[in-house]
């Protein structure tokens, strides 16, 4: 990695990114990594999920993109993936970290009230309504996560959409864009493919949509996610076949033609490339471990 010219992109602070099952969440706090970042850590962005970080005690710093505040307990944040954060804090202070993977987000978008294509950094008094609700639910969410019951994930989905939705009630809605222009690019592209993958466009229908060029889109692609615009539609059309085999029983040719494949044999073929089994033995291996976790 070139330090000089790219962003670390991380799992979780200081893990490599990496790949992430379909409905990922993941709690701790901030202080669990304290042997890792002392209360520093760097701008970084995480490729595949967006976070929630409730400062419950302290102060400092904190960044999104070029821009920074001063804060002190009760705060939180949302940051959408790819956009680039950082804090510096000190030893007295701890959050709560809720990371989401892109898939959930996606899921929960239309049954809350707070955009979740910008971040947002909220502050307020700990005597606040909004904020002790706040508070209690991630308390909520974080025994449920190390309770490990295989029931939870509803249960924690849904507390988090409430958080977020109380965040939009605190002020979220005056969020912002990411303020570099290629990440804003890249984020109204991400946005496009989210409504158009099922309808196979070619790349330049989401030029022309954007009303970009080419080169530009593909710069935005390649530098805010890693991949070809190409590959964004594709990695989309596989999430959304996943989400389909791991959460419904709607049978391969349905699932197919939903995200866009009318041959099921091209369906099946595609999916194999891009995850090394079928449909029905993902499905199969996916079921099995949701059932043992």
């Amino acid at each position: 990695m070139n330090a000089s010219r790219d962003v670390p992109a991380f799992f979780v602070y200081g893990e490599p990114s990496r790949a992430l099952d379909v409905g990922f969440l993941h709690v701790e706090t901030v202080m669990e990594r304290k042997s890792l970042h002392f209360g520093r850590v760097a701008p970084h962005k995480h490729p595949l999920m967006g976070q929630v970080t409730y400062w419950f005690k302290g102060a400092g710093r904190y960044q999104i993109e070029d821009r920074t505040w001063n804060f002190s307990a009760p705060a939180i944040s949302f940051v959408p993936s790819n956009v680039v954060h950082g804090f510096e804090v000190d030893e007295q202070s701890d959050a709560i970290v809720v990371s989401i993977s892109d898939d959930l987000l996606r899921a929960m978008a239309s049954q809350v009230d707070l955009s979740l294509a910008a971040p947002v950094l909220l502050s307020g008094e700990a005597d606040a309504p909004g904020f002790s609700r706040i508070g209690a639910l991630l308390y909520m969410v974080m025994d449920e996560y190390r309770g490990g019951a295989a029931a939870s994930e509803r249960v924690m989905a849904g507390l988090i959409g409430v958080v977020l939705s109380l965040m939009a009630r605190l002020g979220g809605t005056v969020g912002f864009e990411a303020a570099a222009p290629v990440v804003a690019l890249g984020l109204e592209l991400r946005r496009a493919i989210d409504r158009h993958y099922r309808e196979d466009w070619p790349v330049g229908r989401y030029v022309e949509t954007l009303a970009t060029t080419p080169h530009l889109l593909d710069k935005a692609a390649r530098a805010v996610f890693g991949q070809t615009v190409k590959d964004m539609v594709l990695e989309r059309r596989l999430l959304e076949a996943k989400r389909l085999l791991r959460f419904t029983i709607r049978p391969m040719e349905d699932i197919g033609r939903e995200i866009g494949f009318e041959d099921p044999a091209y369906f099946s073929r595609f999916f194999r490339k891009r995850t090394g089994l079928s449909p029905t033995d993902w499905r199969r291996q996916n079921s099995e471990a949701a059932g043992a976790s």
